[in-house]
C-alpha cells in the first residue's frame, strides 16, 4: 500500500484501530431529513467527538467551515431520492478530480445487492475504485441488501461486505446483526463499521449493539440518526465515542449518557 492511501487511511482509522463517523449524508435522497435541516448548526455541538465525517460536495461547500480539522469522507453517488422508483438505481455523481479539489480524505458509495440495481451499483463501485487508487483515495462501500428487513442476516450481510471488499473497497459500512455478526466481520478482508439504520426507541439499544458488533469485530461505527435525532445528540455522541475508543460496555456508556446529559460530565 502506498504512502498516500495509508496517509489518508490513518487520519480515518485510529491510533487504536477504532473509527467514529459521523455522516450527515441522508439529504442527497432523502432532503431535509428530520434533524439535518441545516446541517452545519448539527454537528456544531458533536463534530469534535467524531473521526471523520461523511457529507456529500453540495454540503461541505455551503455547510461546514473550511477551517474543521475532521477528515472527510466524499459520498459521491446519488441521483435518486425516497419518492423515486428504485433508490438501488443510483449514479456517481461526483467525479474523482473534484474529491482531490475538496481534499476529501476517502469517498463513500452504495452497492446493492439483491435488487434491481445490483449490477450497475457493483459495476459503479469497480469503476470508482480504479480510478481513486490512481491517486491514493480510499472507498467506502455503504452495503445494502434491499428494502426488506428479513434480509439483514449475517448470510446477506457477509455477501455483501465480502463482495465489496472483492471489488476493492477498502472500508465496508454494514448494518449490525444479532446472530452471527462475526461472521460478517470474518468474512470480509477489509475493516468493517457498523450502520446505524433507523433512530431506535431506546439510547440502551444503541449502546448494546455498538457494543456487541465491536465485540464480534467491527472497528468502529458509522452512525448518523441515532446520535444527531436524539433528544441529547452530545451525550450520544460522547457515549458512543467511549464504546468505540475506551471500550465502556454498554452500562458504562448509559451511565456517561445520563452524567453528560444532566451536565456533569
Amino acid at each position: 500500500m502506498e504512502w498516500g492511501m495509508k496517509n489518508r487511511l490513518s487520519q480515518l482509522i485510529q491510533k487504536d484501530g477504532k473509527a467514529l463517523f459521523l455522516p450527515i449524508d441522508h439529504g442527497y435522497f432523502q432532503g431535509p431529513t428530520h434533524g439535518l435541516e441545516k446541517p452545519g448548526e448539527t454537528i456544531k455541538p458533536i463534530w469534535q467527538y467524531a473521526d471523520a465525517l461523511m457529507l456529500t460536495r453540495g454540503v461541505l461547500r455551503n455547510c461546514i467551515d473550511p477551517t474543521i480539522q475532521k477528515p472527510v469522507i466524499l459520498r459521491v453517488s446519488g441521483a435518486v431520492s425516497v419518492v423515486g422508483e428504485d433508490l438501488a438505481n443510483e449514479s456517481i455523481v461526483t467525479s474523482v478530480k473534484e474529491v482531490i479539489r475538496l481534499n476529501a480524505a476517502a469517498v463513500s458509495m452504495s452497492v446493492f445487492v439483491g435488487t434491481k440495481g445490483e449490477n450497475k451499483s457493483l459495476t459503479n463501485l469497480g469503476k470508482l475504485v480504479d480510478e481513486c487508487e490512481d491517486y491514493g483515495i480510499p472507498v467506502m462501500a455503504v452495503t445494502s441488501v434491499g428494502r426488506e428487513l428479513e434480509k439483514r442476516e449475517a448470510r446477506y450481510l457477509a455477501l455483501v461486505a465480502r463482495i465489496s471488499a472483492e471489488i476493492g473497497a477498502r472500508v465496508v459500512k454494514t448494518y449490525y446483526c444479532k446472530d452471527n455478526f462475526e461472521k460478517v466481520v470474518d468474512g470480509c478482508p477489509v475493516p468493517v463499521v457498523i450502520a446505524g439504520g433507523p433512530k431506535t426507541e431506546t439510547q440502551r439499544e444503541v449502546f448494546d449493539f455498538v457494543y456487541d458488533g465491536m465485540q464480534k469485530g467491527a472497528i468502529g461505527v458509522n452512525l448518523g440518526r441515532n446520535i444527531w435525532q436524539t433528544e441529547y445528540p452530545l451525550a450520544s455522541m460522547r457515549a458512543i465515542r467511549a464504546i468505540v475508543h475506551e471500550s465502556f460496555t454498554p452500562k458504562e456508556a448509559e451511565d456517561l449518557f445520563e452524567q453528560v446529559k444532566a451536565g456533569k460530565a
